[in-house]
């Protein structure tokens, strides 16, 4: 699974032939979370609160690119979260 970005100890990982809805996925240790591409909500996983909170801020800064990387299937490096 490419990864899109790194900080705070966080990966974001987006995988092309994944299942519906779209989504991505954000890595915290032992913690995992799907993120809903569309709507920025966890889907699945145990995320910390902290954490999906940096996750969601991070995504809502580049939710749109985050959605042409999963229509196009081109996968490229986003910016972490300063």
């Amino acid at each position: 699974m490419p990864e899109i970005a790194r900080f705070y100890g966080i990966i974001i990982k987006l995988f092309f032939g994944d299942h519906p809805p779209p989504h991505f996925h954000a890595i915290y240790g032992e913690h995992m979370g799907l993120f809903n591409l569309d709507t920025l909500e966890m889907i699945e996983g145990d995320l910390p609160n902290r954490a999906s909170k940096l996750v969601i801020e991070w995504a809502s800064l580049y939710q749109k690119e985050l959605k042409e990387m999963w229509d196009k299937q081109q996968f490229h490096k986003l910016p972490p979260l300063s």
